[in-house]
């Protein structure tokens, strides 16, 4: 059942009501010098295969690029001051940030090195992320086996995971409750002006025809479906994630970091039970709609490397699997955001390859800044920016998961 919108035009149409649509509305509405009108269009308003519905909510900054540090520092002071954020409203909850880090272990003194420069950019930022011995490691963790490992890098402070979804959540009812309109519809095409630099209108599957003047890809793994309405290209497609909810037999006596073994397979503390995940060996584009488990992945890689890693988890019974959709950047794994170089009026918020829940409030801030003053104000995100597709210059981040 689609919904009309109620009027014929908006200063900003947001395609995609999920994570990104609802921060950029969101931030939009927070902004005392916008006053303009808002719509999101949502296919789905269930949510139900949304990335958004899939995420583990994890939240690092050890990222080898500052402005993914200081990306991920906003987040988690807002997480922390989710309440305060959204204007001291006593309804909104309280957000815990489970801060036991991410554990990246390497097993090769190249990656080491590699650990060991990130860590003094993330010092340099002001992360409390420190390079471990291999001993430091095993007195502090003693459950890892540690035969093949030399090095890893681990933060305890401001790093683990969050409840995403009510950010998610808040975001949206506030949004809302502040005039933004969300209808339950779809947008099959754009119209662009003679020139081919604005999109004029938008036209809805129920048959409107939407003028606006900013026009928003937040479609997640779908965006290039949106952005070839306005007849561009962008290296965005759905690629498979498995994720899988364990119990152990004996637990362990404290927190597990997030721990990204050297074979790809990470792990997790998850309430009282584990987290793990990976990404396929072979890790084709998907269809759109394909959210089909591979029970193998689980049987075959997850948990011998969960039972190899720490003995203590070679009896353990899986309690829960699912796969999920990343927005994923063929072109570097990373964000891709502002304007189209042509097409002057088409923001992108996509391809966040995975980092997007971590990184949903500091770039839907900047994206409302863009969208209300022409410019990034709190943080540069100008090295995301689309341009860099057509210029081909990658933009490089060597921690991605």
């Amino acid at each position: 059942m689609t919904q009309a919108p109620a009027k014929t035009s908006y200063d900003v149409v947001i395609v995609g009501g999920a994570m990104y649509g609802s921060s950029v509305a969101w931030f939009l509405t927070d902004n005392p010098d916008f006053n303009g009108s808002i719509l999101v269009v949502e296919r789905d308003p269930t949510y139900e295969f949304t990335s958004t519905a899939h995420t583990n909510s994890c939240m690092r900054q050890q990222f080898s690029a500052a402005i993914n540090v200081k990306v991920s520092q906003f987040a988690a002071d807002f997480v922390k001051n989710f309440r305060t954020y959204m204007g001291g409203d006593p309804r909104v909850p309280q957000v815990t940030l489970h801060s036991f880090g991410y554990m990246y272990l390497a097993d090769n003194e190249t990656f080491a090195a590699t650990l060991r420069e990130s860590q003094k950019v993330q010092a340099a930022c002001g992360a409390g992320t420190k390079h471990m011995t291999r001993d430091e490691i095993a007195r502090d963790y003693p459950f890892y086996h540690l035969d093949d490992i030399i090095a890893a890098n681990h933060n305890l402070v401001d790093e683990g995971y969050f409840d995403g979804n009510t950010l998610f959540d808040w975001w949206k009812r506030s949004a809302k409750e502040r005039g933004v309109e969300y209808v339950a519809n779809e947008v099959i095409a754009m119209n662009r002006n003679a020139a081919g630099t604005r999109v004029e209108n938008v036209i809805l599957k129920s048959g409107q025809v939407i003028n606006c003047g900013t026009v928003v890809n937040a479609s997640g793994p779908r965006a290039v479906l949106t952005s070839r309405m306005a007849g561009i290209e962008i290296p965005v497609e759905p690629r498979k994630r498995y994720t899988f909810i364990f119990e152990a037999e004996k637990p362990l006596d404290r927190d597990l970091p997030l721990t990204i073994d050297p074979s790809g397979v990470h792990m997790r503390t998850d309430g009282t039970y584990y987290l793990a995940g990976c990404p396929p060996d072979e890790d084709p584009a998907v269809d759109y709609d394909d959210f089909v488990q591979d029970h193998s992945i689980w049987e075959d890689k997850v948990w011998p490397i969960l039972a190899m890693r720490i003995p203590q988890f070679e009896a353990i019974k899986l309690r829960n699997s699912w796969a999920g959709h990343y927005a994923y950047n063929t072109f570097d794994q990373n964000a891709i955001l502002g304007p189209h170089t042509q097409v002057e009026n088409f923001i992108f918020v996509n391809g966040f390859s995975g980092h997007g829940f971590q990184q949903s409030p500091a770039m839907g801030r900047g994206t409302a800044e863009l969208i209300t003053y022409g410019e990034y104000r709190a943080l540069d995100l100008s090295p995301f920016n689309y341009e860099r597709i057509e210029t081909g210059e990658k933009f490089v981040e060597k921690a991605v998961i």
